[in-house]
């Protein structure tokens, strides 16, 4: 599954963009630096957009798009913003065999939103992961840490009724 790149304009801080200069500076000569920069870098954006993979790219003085590569082959890096509330679909074997694709596209119809999309008030995001653990209550989807089992698409509306 290619990963999809955020619509949703950059909005980084001065602050942000501090910090993450002295984390590639810290990290600048050492092998393999561009992993541990991508994994503090999210800490500090929430999310890996193009203009702070260019400023990784130019601080390590490395191509940009070795930097893109190492961020879009490793699953723990997103190219999109994080809502305040993020819901995660399980589509592990279990969940997917019991509805968790129906689950989803319920989400996507109430939110307008696809999976690794965010809406456009940054108040929701959703995501598909492989597993979370929880088969016996299939299908399952987490919102942030709050975990949902046994759920049937009509179930939705209620769930995101408690954000809201």
């Amino acid at each position: 599954m290619q990963k999809k790149i955020s619509t949703i304009p950059f909005n980084g801080t001065p602050e942000q963009e501090a910090e993450l200069k002295k984390i590639i500076e810290k990290h600048k000569d050492d092998p393999g630096a561009i992993m541990p920069v991508l994994q503090e870098a999210q800490e500090v954006y929430g999310y890996l957009p193009r203009e702070v993979q260019i400023i990784i790219a130019e601080g390590l003085g490395v191509p940009v798009e070795e930097v893109y590569g190492v961020s879009t082959f490793y699953s723990q890096f997103s190219l999109t913003p994080k809502g305040k509330y993020n819901i995660s679909v399980c589509l592990g074997t279990a969940c997917y065999v019991k509805g968790s694709g129906k689950l989803i596209d319920e989400i996507t119809k109430k939110l307008g939103i696809g999976p690794e999309e965010c809406t456009e008030d940054g108040k929701f995001s959703l995501t598909a992961c492989r597993c979370i653990g929880a088969c016996g209550l299939a299908p399952v989807l987490t919102v942030n840490d709050e975990v949902y089992g046994r759920l049937v698409p009509e179930d939705i509306s209620e769930i995101l009724d408690k954000y809201n």
